[in-house]
């Protein structure tokens, strides 16, 4: 998500608000609160950042974590990919799909090959709507043939939970649900945490007596955390080795403290976006859209070449359409030259001024010292190496596409 770019520019801009940390039992004493803030929906970890001096801002309808203290971005970012950070992503929705036909359901809902998929790994899938647009990005789990674990955005929630709903009511009622109806939990009030950078392991590790080493990038497992049984997969949202670790309500306070000790520090939504477009991944409201298709993104390489062949998901028609004819625009990396671009920008053909396409996310990179930026262009304009043009200030500015992740990933294999 690129909705942040650096603390201050957004502050000059006035794109964020921070609001007035106001903990819980105040609140619950009738403390007057600014306009809007009562409406925001919170973590379970809200009292925990007041506590550790977070600025709050409004976020996919949750007050969350913009930075803590005076610890800046920048220097957040920078510990995360030289130490360890810690994110409260509890505003993410999480999910579990049980039953008898799930495998079969879930192979219908994404265009994912789940069947195949080892218990206990994940995959990077996206939700399609009946034309193949993308209805939201999803991490699915695997535990068994009738269980999934799926954690979807918050900013998708009310309309992946009727989506949700809406299709299981369908394949409950068709002659493949009859054969064993597939349940939806939604795991509300949980927390979700994400430990995140080269040190994560070596200080979880600490904590427990599983082998961490078992536990590479896309599998997951419950581990015991010094007494706690935690879900704990393996990957994340900024490109460095790291856990998302999934904890009830009542334990979430008692695992964010023990996992906040030094050298991890708290790290909120500013350096959570600059890591995961540095790291060459999409913010669903920006760089994805249901007017945007998985080859569009491309994204084509999470459905599996048997599955394009076969079809059988919702929105297989528009995707094999898409694969067909090929994609009207591509998603690109960008270097650009000067000041940074940011969402909305427009690219163009040099001299001509030929529009080509805008820019969906852009920030200076905190690790390589460059304006970096993605963005959507006109096919045959989107091979790395090609110059083009970014208007930033109304301005045209250089800029070369980049292939991504700008930074190299990190990710535990083994």
């Amino acid at each position: 998500m690129s909705l942040f770019g650096s603390t201050r520019a957004l502050r000059a801009a006035g794109l964020f608000r921070t609001s007035q940390c106001i903990p819980r039992t105040v609140l619950r004493r009738g403390f007057a609160t600014g306009a809007g803030e009562s409406e925001l929906k919170r973590t379970p970890l809200y009292d925990f950042h007041c506590e550790n001096g977070a600025k709050m801002v409004p976020f996919a309808g949750y007050s969350m974590p913009l930075v803590y203290g005076d610890v800046g971005q920048v220097a957040s970012h920078n510990h995360v990919r030289t130490s360890a950070g810690l994110f409260d992503v509890s505003h993410m929705v999480q999910s579990n799909f049980r039953g008898g036909t799930a495998s079969e359901f879930m192979e219908w809902l994404s265009p994912s090959a789940l069947k195949s998929l080892d218990p206990y790994h994940s995959t990077l899938s996206v939700l399609l709507n009946e034309d193949g647009g993308i209805i939201d990005d999803t991490i699915i789990t695997k535990h068994s043939s009738e269980a999934y674990y799926v954690v979807t955005n918050a900013g998708r929630r009310d309309r992946d939970l009727a989506w949700f709903q809406a299709k299981l009511e369908e394949w409950n009622l068709s002659e493949r649900g009859k054969k064993g109806p597939v349940e939806l939990e939604v795991l509300e009030g949980w927390g979700l945490l994400a430990l995140q950078g080269p040190e994560a392991a070596s200080y979880l590790q600490a904590l427990t007596s599983f082998d961490l080493k078992r536990l590479t990038f896309g599998k997951s497992a419950f581990v015991p955390i010094e007494g706690f049984n935690l879900h704990v997969a393996r990957g994340g949202y900024t490109g460095e080795d790291g856990f998302e670790i999934s904890i009830p309500p009542s334990q979430t306070v008692d695992v964010a403290k023990l996992l906040s000790k030094s050298p991890v520090q708290l790290t909120g939504l500013g350096a959570r976006d600059s890591l995961r477009l540095e790291a060459g991944m999409c913010l669903y409201g920006q760089d994805l859209t249901e007017e945007i298709s998985p080859i569009q993104a491309g994204l084509a390489w999470v459905i599996p070449k048997e599955r394009r062949e076969a079809g059988g998901f919702i929105g297989a028609e528009g995707v094999k359409t898409a694969l067909k004819e090929g994609p009207t625009k591509r998603r690109v990396g960008l270097i650009i030259d000067g000041a940074p671009a940011r969402q909305g920008a427009k690219i163009f053909a040099p001299s001509s001024r030929d529009l080509l396409g805008t820019v969906t996310s852009g920030i200076p990179s905190p690790t390589l010292g460059k304006n970096i930026a993605m963005g959507y262009v006109r096919s045959g304009w989107h091979k790395k190496g090609t110059e083009v043009e970014v208007e930033v200030r109304n301005k045209p500015r250089k800029a070369v596409l980049t292939p991504m992740p700008f930074v190299p990933s990190k990710y535990w294999r083994g």
